[in-house]
């Protein structure tokens, strides 16, 4: 199909980091601010994003758990308290340390000397201590637990090399904290969170995910166990799409998270945190785009379904747009992927094929056209965002149905182009995941030899710590590698680790990764 003529101008075969940059500006998506790191998130890119937070948020809500809201600023004593965490953020923190601005005298402004404050305040990079604080107010019995709390809030982390969505200094998010009376019921929390995680990567964003634990290196600052859902991006690489942690008792201990038992005793609190934030629109992006610019999977989709009228700037444009409208009426009233269809007749003035390819590049999962011939025929135009081009002569694959047929038959397309995305994920990631390698040199000599899209690789380990897993480390930083997660449905170890040569305990991913 070499005389299909794209909608993008960078191919993800011959630069998959521009061509990403560009479907996030073909698309509409979002452009930089003019602050280092930091993104203006456009109509479309948050719309998006607004579909992900409202079926997540229905997932977090469903399992008990309820939204709050907490500072953005965090005095530096909460951070002080907690060696092991500050030490993991401390690179990232911004820090305001005035109140006030005065003039300079030269026509700028300064901090004012006299404005500082009494101690620094830390930008939130993430919420552990003051909502640890509240916790210790809110927390006094056993019958005030569990407390499962979450916001949807933004970060800073001072980043010091960005990308838009996948890593910038400022990001959105939602992080669930909740405190549990005894270990049991806190990794029972950790894991519930992972799961609601692969399940909304896989069934709402059509992002499949290996769910597993981190090795003791990837482990949240502080953190007693971490766990994580991979996915594989269309590069071979890994994106980390969301974490769980299980903190044990140190953050209780630092914060004061105590209760009363039912013995009467005073015990430590277990605490458990897990987030999932705006990278997963970037983990979008790369695992569904193709050279024509986004695909959105339909449950995650602002429009699902985009009417367009061809119009001509004259009278019977009124009729046309009156066909239209009995359509995307007839739709709105369908449900689809357990919700009313969402559907745009877009009457702005334009040429219609303008705005189609808009859509394409947007990556809108149903895009129809309808022209004076059409509305004569009783018929419609329309094209499968999935399935765009016809194969026979590379030109759009337009369907022809009649109105009624298509107000009939988009809600099951819809749910079929939701699965069809997924199938192909997991199919594209399932032949990119290369066993049997067992020894560093043939580990580097296939990273070496596969210097494109390489994909991953399952080796088998001996599960080493401390200065024996930094060696480990150290060696696959060399290669530009990273240990992904051991993986929660693995096959059993029969085989000797390929670092220390001892017997394997498990099995784990090693990528390169974003």
């Amino acid at each position: 199909m070499s005389n299909i003529r794209h909608a993008l101008t960078i191919k993800r075969e011959d630069d998959f980091a521009q061509w990403y940059q560009e479907v996030i500006s073909a698309a509409d998506m979002a452009e930089e601010s003019g602050v280092r790191g930091c993104m203006v998130i456009k109509p479309w890119g948050f719309g998006v994003w607004e579909r992900m937070q409202r079926l997540l948020d229905d997932r977090i809500k469903a399992a008990g758990i309820q939204n709050a809201y907490f500072p953005i600023f965090i005095p530096l004593k909460n951070f002080e308290r907690e060696a092991d965490h500050v030490e993991g953020f401390a690179k990232e923190m911004a820090v305001v340390t005035h109140h006030r601005l005065i003039a300079d005298g030269k026509g700028g402004l300064v901090p004012d000397p006299e404005a500082k404050l009494e101690e620094p305040l830390v930008v939130r990079p993430t919420s552990e201590t003051i909502i640890g604080d509240a916790m210790a107010r809110w927390v006094q019995s056993w019958r005030d637990l569990p407390l499962k709390l979450n916001q949807w809030a933004n970060v800073v982390r001072w980043e010091m090399r960005t990308r838009m969505f996948l890593r910038t200094s400022e990001f959105l998010w939602q992080e669930g904290h909740t405190a549990h009376a005894d270990e049991e019921g806190a990794r029972e929390e950790t894991m519930r969170a992972l799961e609601m995680y692969r399940a909304f990567a896989e069934e709402d964003a059509s992002i499949p995910v290996i769910a597993g634990e981190k090795p003791e290196n990837e482990r949240f600052p502080g953190a007693e166990e971490t766990w994580s859902i991979e996915a594989m991006m269309q590069d071979g690489k890994a994106l980390q799409a969301g974490t769980s942690h299980y903190l044990g008792t140190s953050f209780a201990e630092a914060a004061g998270i105590r209760f009363q038992d039912a013995e009467g005793g005073q015990a430590l609190c277990h605490t458990v945190s897990w987030g999932m934030s705006t990278r997963m629109v970037g983990g979008l992006i790369m695992t569904h785009g193709d050279d024509d610019g986004l695909r959105v999977p339909p449950k995650l989709a602002p429009h699902q379904v985009v009417i367009l009228p061809m119009l001509r700037g004259k009278d019977e444009d009124d009729a046309l747009i009156a066909y239209c409208e009995e359509l995307r009426a007839a739709l709105a009233e369908k449900w689809s992927l357990g919700e009313p269809v969402r559907v745009l007749l877009d009457t702005r003035p334009g040429k219609a094929a303008a705005k189609r390819w808009d859509y394409v590049r947007k990556g809108a999962p149903v895009i129809i056209e309808v022209g004076g011939r059409d509305m004569e025929s009783g018929v419609v135009s329309m094209l499968r965002r999935d399935a765009l081009w016809n194969s026979d002569n590379g030109k759009p694959a337009f369907a022809a149905p009649s109105r009624e047929d298509a107000a009939e038959t988009i809600p099951a397309l819809l749910e079929d182009i939701q699965t069809a995305l997924f199938t192909e994920a997991a199919e594209r990631r399932d032949v990119n995941i290369t066993r049997g390698i067992d020894s560093m040199d043939a580990l580097a000599a296939f990273y070496t030899e596969n210097t494109r899209y390489p994909g991953w690789v399952e080796v088998q380990w001996s599960k080493p710590t401390g200065e024996a897993l930094e060696k480990v480390v150290e060696q696959l930083k060399a290669l530009k590698l990273t240990f992904r997660n051991v993986p929660m449905d693995q096959s059993p170890a029969d085989g000797t680790c390929m670092f220390t040569g001892e017997p394997a305990k498990e099995r784990i991913y090693v990528a390169r990764a974003y």
